[in-house]
């Protein structure tokens, strides 16, 4: 059995308590400063998060967002650790799965690459949106929930690059929005 924390790490207690019912620990890590903490809360395995990775950034809550490209922030994490990591951020085939084996972990998250598969339960909004030639960049923003967060640089998103860092409040502000657009087919 398998624990990951992704929203910042579990304390010691915690840990032990779960290690006591037969479960590991994993954490998300952001920055490599962020393995120490974790390692010394008891985790058993590192989630090694780059800023290339869709979605929320997890790690353990920096004010500023994640910029450290996935090989990069491996190695730095490497360094400061012999626990077992699991690197994801912008994998998308067996090259990039490759290179973050070659970097050191023992495995590959993928999530935005699955994003468009029956399982996913993605919006048809959205899979049209990730599918369309439409949006060809993305940005990190908290524009959606108030934690940083890679996302389609769309019209809302570019317009609120100045979110404030408020979640879950924001989220649960813009959350009947998001509905909105969604039953109106609106991508942006």
């Amino acid at each position: 059995h398998l624990a990951t924390f992704t929203f910042g790490c579990p304390s010691a207690d915690e840990v032990a308590r779960l290690h006591a019912a037969g479960v590991q620990v994993g954490v998300t890590v952001t920055a490599s400063g962020d393995a120490a903490v974790a390692e010394a809360a008891g985790a058993d395995l590192l989630l090694v998060q780059g800023t290339e990775a869709g979605g929320h950034q997890g790690g353990l809550g920096h004010d500023e967002p994640n910029r450290t490209p996935l090989l990069e922030l491996l190695a730095a994490v490497r360094a400061r650790t012999s626990l077992p990591l699991i690197g994801g951020g912008g994998v998308m085939d067996a090259a990039g799965l490759r290179a973050v084996l070659d970097a050191g972990a023992i495995a590959a998250a993928c999530g935005t690459a699955l994003l468009c598969t029956p399982e996913a339960g993605t919006s048809a909004v959205h899979r049209d949106a990730l599918l369309s030639d439409r949006f060809g960049d993305t940005v990190l923003t908290r524009a959606y929930s108030g934690r940083y967060g890679r996302g389609l640089a769309n019209r809302f998103a570019r317009e609120h690059p100045d979110a404030p860092r408020a979640y879950p409040e924001i989220h649960h502000l813009t959350s009947p929005l998001r509905a909105a657009a969604r039953r109106a087919g609106d991508a942006d």
